[in-house]
């Protein structure tokens, strides 16, 4: 005897509350073994699989490709084959034995309340602090729907939120719902104030190649595009001698990989300094949430990192003031062989409190990062460059050849002030020149 097994969509984390089905690995009928991988997600975030919970024969396929699902939501049945009508399913496996319920419709409600206006800004999180996700802003772009009018959608997700499938019933019902009478003018001016905000008229000339983006360029985009919105960006520099930090590498580095078994980079050391920084001024370590500001206890530092595809993802180091160098420099190696498989786990990639970003390694001495929201500050080092500098000594000022690199912070003014934002920075670059040239690792 048979029964079936829902095979539930897996919670990827606390900010996480849907993803998109992007492939079905498995037809039905099709058997499958545990931990085989049934079908191909994905989220703000990252892609990943869903592996089966249990082995049996895939009976149905609850979503098509494209549908997009709420964590903990069943989208298959499994068939699994009992013994006097016991369940073979192992405890502990992520599904129920139950009917799967018919997906739910948005009705179309006219926004009789919302008075014809300018098209506002479209961000993340509404004024009544409802989170939208990329592709629901992205969507709800095309369709000329403005603020105001995305707040009235009835969402079905986690909390509230609005869905792919809510905002795309309700734009269907839109079309043929009858419509608020708008004076024409107002439309108009709508119109060119959402062009003008969010994209320009670009000719294309003969021989030019168009290229749409992938979705991880799009949510990139549109991230990148709403952070400058959200957060008054201000850019502090400055420069580190980093001499002790290039001798000491180059002398520990291969006794560093002897032992350890991973290669020593810059990049676990720029982390050690930022984390130290960090306790010293914790004011760097918060998020903005209307008018409240959230102090992070814990201090979980993104490292970017780019993708063959061009792309750049952003891996968290959760909990870094806890890890020596071993243990940060094992994850930094460990995050970055990944992302280039894209093999992250969604759950690797959110909660950063804070982020760095080399631009050294394409050769760059410096550069204005963009916030990565809900986060206040970034910081980007630049490349290590031999440079004559004056040195003060017992004996006098002498000019010597030292190791030169550039930090730049750049940092939300609405809560980081320039003493606050300059501060930290100096004290980064300070922590880095004071490095101990005599420590094993």
């Amino acid at each position: 005897m048979s029964k079936e097994v829902e095979l539930i969509m897996p919670k990827m984390g606390e900010s996480i509350a849907e993803a998109t089905i992007l492939k079905w690995l498995k037809n039905e009928g099709d058997a499958i073994e545990m931990d085989e991988s049934v079908l191909e997600i994905a989220t703000d975030k990252v892609d990943s699989e869903v592996p089966a919970s249990i082995s049996g024969i895939l009976s149905k396929r609850l979503f098509k490709e494209g549908d997009v699902v709420p964590v903990g939501k069943a989208v298959a049945l499994i068939a699994v084959q009992g013994s006097d009508g016991a369940s073979t399913m192992p405890p502990g496996a992520n599904g129920q034995i139950k009917e799967a319920k018919a997906a739910e419709t948005v009705p179309y409600v006219p926004a009789a309340n919302v008075e014809a206006q300018p098209a506002q800004p479209l961000h993340n999180i509404g004024e009544g602090g409802r989170f939208y996700s990329p592709l629901v802003l992205n969507i709800a772009r095309s369709e000329n729907i403005p603020m105001p009018e995305l707040e009235t959608v009835a969402g079905t997700g986690k909390e509230g939120r609005v869905t792919k499938k809510d905002i795309l019933q309700y734009v269907e019902n839109r079309k043929t719902a009858p419509q608020q009478q708008v004076p024409v003018q107002s439309q108009k001016l709508s119109a060119e104030q959402l062009a003008k905000s969010y994209s320009v008229d670009v000719p294309v000339y003969p021989g030019d190649e168009i290229v749409e983006m992938d979705r991880m360029r799009k949510l990139i985009a549109d991230h990148m595009v709403m952070s400058k919105h959200v957060s008054p960006h201000v850019t502090s520099f400055v420069e580190a001698d980093v001499t002790n930090i290039v001798k000491w590498r180059e002398r520990v580095k291969a006794a560093f990989e002897k032992r350890e078994g991973e290669k020593l980079t810059y990049t676990p050391i720029f982390i050690e300094a930022v984390v130290k920084a960090i306790k010293d001024f914790p004011g760097v370590n918060v998020s903005v949430s209307g008018d409240r500001i959230i102090k992070r206890k814990n201090i979980n530092i993104g490292m970017a990192a780019a993708l063959p595809s061009g792309n750049l993802i952003v891996p968290v180091i959760k909990n870094a003031d806890t890890k020596n160098l071993v243990g940060i420099t094992k994850e930094v190696n460990d995050f970055a062989n990944r992302a280039r498989a894209n093999a992250l786990k969604p759950d690797e990639i959110q909660g950063a409190t804070f982020t760095l970003t080399n631009v050294g390694t394409f050769g760059n001495l410096m550069g204005t990062p963009i916030i990565s929201q809900p986060q206040v500050a970034i910081l980007a080092v630049g490349a290590i460059k031999k440079k004559p500098v004056v040195m003060e000594t017992e004996y006098g000022d002498i000019i010597a050849i030292r190791h030169m690199m550039f930090l730049s912070l750049s940092y939300d003014h609405r809560v980081v002030d320039g003493m606050l934002g300059g501060s930290f920075l100096r004290k980064i670059a300070d922590n880095l020149e004071a490095f101990d040239t005599k420590r094993e690792y």
